[in-house]
């Protein structure tokens, strides 16, 4: 029998699994197709590497085994699986047709709801991935400044711009690599090392797991105005999960351009660029981001009716309700298992983060041996608690209650020095480091201030 979302007595099968990875050797470069869906984010041995099904928050495998998600498709699945009022506009959409050969009335339509939702949106371009929309934003910024410099703080997708600083560069100019810089979160003395009159952009994710402080966000706005630099808002995540209008509205901080995508469009393939007015009219003719498929109908039809639902349900108020649930709930048993001092459970609460310090030894394994241990009970975990608006308070519960067991685990292995030795497989594998370029001021162009 396939096993559940329970405690299991025994690791899922996952032969079917490890029979399709078998086939995808050789043929598909690293056998996946988005890095943080691959095996190398799991323990390779225990957990299963393809999903066949999901319906609300919880997900089948190709063996059977049933998993309460916690990943929720890396993000998209703000609302959960086959949504009943998004899958119905997507059938509907689908019996008119997919992709025209002229402009579809969605592209305007939900132009027009992002338009009244998101803070400065005064325009706003579609397109398909979020590494689409961060480097058209990257691109204009540069033209409208006429400026060539780059400074950002996360991640912003695969584009040469960006992952120029991580060790994933190869194939990358060097005269590419030399217009990207980054700087610190919550470091302005970073920033103000590296702001010159050459930066066209200053990009970031606005928050991931630590909260800004000291008006971080607000002096960011000031220095970039100030520099006549454009300052960007990367809210793949935070958009539509931490409010509605994402961060900008959370903060009360509007940038001169965002991007979005993910939660858009609750699982289906759509980004956005939008912004001010005078800077996204370059779009006009002068900067050129266009693409076949970034008025594609079903995706926009899943937008329009996804941006329907999270108004209807309050869908960020109660992801901020049930992530905080299960934030606090971690932290209560961290302590009373008496390993706060090397973990805990941090981030804004609709997408929260589990940590480890190397004080009680490798954080990458003592992730895995947690998340091996939350495998046999029935919970596909990867680091985060990406929490949707299906997660019901008794799923939370239950995910709590599995945390006191593995906890209880954890704290074990510690004490005892044997936390390698409890993994049944290989351990997790970090996606790439950040090896170039931090926190440098860039080098001046000739006749810079």
């Amino acid at each position: 029998m396939p096993n559940l979302v329970t405690t299991n007595p025994a690791d899922p099968d996952i032969s079917a699994s490890d029979r399709l990875w078998q086939r995808s050797q050789g043929l598909i470069p690293g056998g996946t197709q988005t890095l943080a869906k691959g095996p190398g984010q799991y323990v390779d041995g225990v957990a299963p590497k393809y999903l066949r099904r999901g319906r609300g928050a919880r997900v089948w495998d190709v063996d059977g085994n049933e998993y309460l998600d916690l990943s929720m498709g890396v993000g998209p699945l703000v609302l959960g699986y086959r949504w009943p009022a998004v899958d119905a506009a997507i059938q509907a959409q689908l019996e008119e047709g997919i992709t025209f050969s002229l402009m579809h009335p969605l592209e305007v339509e939900v132009a027009e709801e992002l338009s009244r939702i998101l803070p400065g949106a005064e325009s706003v371009r579609f397109s398909k991935t979020g590494a689409d929309a961060t480097s058209a934003a990257i691109r204009l910024a540069r033209a409208f400044t006429g400026r060539s410099k780059v400074l950002c703080a996360g991640y912003h997708g695969w584009h040469d711009w960006y992952i120029a600083v991580t060790d994933r560069n190869r194939g990358i100019p060097e005269a590419v690599q030399d217009l990207t810089f980054t700087f610190g979160y919550n470091d302005l003395d970073s920033l103000d090392q590296a702001l010159d009159k050459d930066v066209a952009a200053v990009i970031l994710e606005p928050v991931t797991f630590t909260e800004p402080q000291g008006g971080f966000l607000e002096q960011l706005r000031a220095r970039c105005t100030a520099n006549g630099t454009l300052l960007v808002f990367d809210e793949m995540w935070t958009g539509f999960r931490l409010a509605l209008g994402g961060a900008a509205v959370h903060y009360g901080v509007t940038p001169d351009l965002a991007t979005y995508s993910k939660a858009v469009a609750n699982g289906m393939p759509l980004s956005v660029l939008a912004g001010r007015a005078d800077v996204m009219a370059l779009l006009e003719r002068e900067v050129f981001f266009y693409t076949t498929f970034g008025g594609e109908a079903l995706s926009l039809a899943a937008a329009l009716a996804t941006l329907h639902e999270l108004q209807r349900l309050r869908v960020p108020a109660r992801l901020a309700e049930v992530g905080a649930r299960i934030r606090d709930g971690y932290n209560r048993l961290a302590a009373a298992h008496g390993v706060e001092a090397f973990t805990r459970c941090i981030g804004p609460a609709c997408r929260t983060q589990v940590v480890f310090d190397a004080s009680a030894g490798s954080p990458l394994e003592l992730k895995s041996l947690a998340q091996q241990e939350l495998i046999r009970r029935g919970v596909l975990w990867s680091g985060t608690h990406n929490v949707c608006y299906a997660l019901t308070d008794r799923d939370a519960d239950y995910l709590i209650g599995a945390w006191d067991e593995v906890l209880a685990i954890l704290a074990d292995a510690v004490r005892s020095g044997d936390v390698r030795s409890r993994l049944r497989g290989e351990p997790v594998e970090p996606v790439f480091r950040r090896t170039s370029n931090f926190n440098i001021k860039p080098r001046q162009a000739a006749g810079a201030a």
